[in-house]
C-alpha cells in the first residue's frame, strides 16, 4: 500500500451515525470499532457525558446493512462492571461462530483502566455473557482502547498504555503490541509506537485502526500537550524494523470545528475495494458525533 493509494477518513460528505448525547464539550458518541460480518456492519461504541455528569455511561452494540443507519442490538452499562467509565470497545464474531465484546473499564477513584471481554452465542446475549478479564493492568500501567484483529487463528492486539508512575502525568499514552491464541490470554511483545518530542504527537500515540497488514500501516491518535487530552487528531504510521514509525508526509487529520478532535478511526475494507471509515469528530458546539465516510482511494 503506497501513500498515493492510501484510504483516509474524509469529512466532506460524512454522515452522522450516532449524534452526541447532548450539547457542548464532554458529550461524545464514538470511540467506535466496526466490523463487516456476512454483509452486515457490526458497530460497538460508547456514550459519554461530561466529567460532572457521569463520563462513559454505556457501551452499545448495533447492526446495519448499509453502514450508515444502525439498529441497537445490545447495551452494556458500566455499573455491571463496577467501572467509573467506559472507553473504546471492540465487537467481533469469534472463529467458532460466537460473539465477543471487549470493554475498556475505568477503576473508580483512580487513573487505572482494565480490559474485560464478554462472550455469548449471539450479539443480543452479550450483556449477560461470560466475563473474562483479558488485560488487568497494574499499579504502573493502565490499559484501554484495544485494536484487535483475528486472522487464521492468530489474534493481534494494539493496546493503549498509560503510565501511572508519576502523579498528574497519567494522560501520557503509547501503544504496545500483543498476540494470542484465543483472544483471551495475551502475550505482550513490547511498545511499538511512542510519542515524539516536539511533534504533534508529543504527549501520546495510540493506534486506532489497521489499514493494511502487509505492509503494516495504521492510523493513530496523537496530541501535543496534556491540555489536548480528549482532543486527539489522526496520523499515519507504518512498520519499520519491528516498530511503527509516523509518516509526516500525511498531515494530521482534524476537525475544522471546536477542539479539532478527529479520533478513534475505524476502517472497514469493502468488497469493491473502497473503505468505509468511522471516526469521532468535534462539531461546532464542542460535542463529538460518530460519523462515517466512504473512501475510494
Amino acid at each position: 500500500m503506497s501513500l498515493h493509494t492510501l484510504p483516509l477518513p474524509e469529512l466532506d460528505g460524512a454522515e452522522v451515525v450516532v449524534p452526541a448525547p447532548g450539547i457542548g464539550p464532554g458529550n461524545w458518541a464514538g470511540a467506535a470499532t466496526v466490523t463487516l460480518v456476512d454483509d452486515t456492519f457490526w458497530l460497538a461504541y460508547r456514550i459519554r457525558r461530561p466529567l460532572d455528569a457521569g463520563r462513559g455511561l454505556s457501551t452499545v452494540v448495533a447492526s446495519s446493512v448499509d453502514g450508515v443507519r444502525f439498529r441497537t442490538e445490545a447495551q452494556v452499562f458500566r455499573d455491571q462492571f463496577g467501572a467509573e467509565s467506559f472507553e473504546r470497545p471492540v465487537v467481533l464474531r469469534r472463529p467458532d461462530g460466537g460473539w465477543r465484546l471487549y470493554l475498556s473499564c475505568a477503576t473508580p477513584g483512580s487513573k487505572h483502566w482494565w480490559i474485560e471481554a464478554l462472550d455469548a452465542d449471539t450479539p443480543q446475549g452479550l450483556p449477560t455473557g461470560r466475563r473474562t478479564v483479558v488485560l488487568a493492568g497494574d499499579d504502573a500501567v493502565a490499559v484501554k482502547d484495544p485494536v484487535i484483529t483475528e486472522r487464521d487463528g492468530r489474534w493481534e492486539m494494539w493496546v493503549c498504555e498509560h503510565p501511572l508512575t508519576e502523579p498528574g502525568q497519567e494522560d501520557r499514552m503509547s501503544t504496545a503490541y500483543l498476540t494470542s491464541d484465543d483472544g483471551l490470554v495475551w502475550q505482550r511483545h513490547g511498545t511499538v509506537l511512542e510519542p515524539r518530542p516536539d511533534a504533534w504527537d508529543a504527549r501520546g500515540a495510540r493506534v486506532t485502526t489497521v489499514l493494511s497488514h502487509d505492509p503494516l500501516v495504521v492510523l493513530y491518535d496523537g496530541r501535543p500537550r496534556a491540555e489536548d487530552n480528549w482532543h486527539e487528531t489522526t496520523g499515519v504510521a507504518s512498520a519499520q524494523d519491528g516498530a511503527l514509525v509516523a509518516d509526516d508526509s500525511v498531515p494530521p487529520l482534524r476537525s475544522p470545528h471546536s477542539d479539532g478532535a478527529l479520533r478513534y478511526a475505524s476502517a472497514v475494507p469493502l468488497p469493491d475495494g473502497s473503505t468505509r471509515f468511522y471516526v469521532e469528530v468535534a462539531r461546532e458546539d464542542g460535542a463529538h458525533d460518530l460519523v462515517t465516510s466512504l473512501s475510494r482511494a
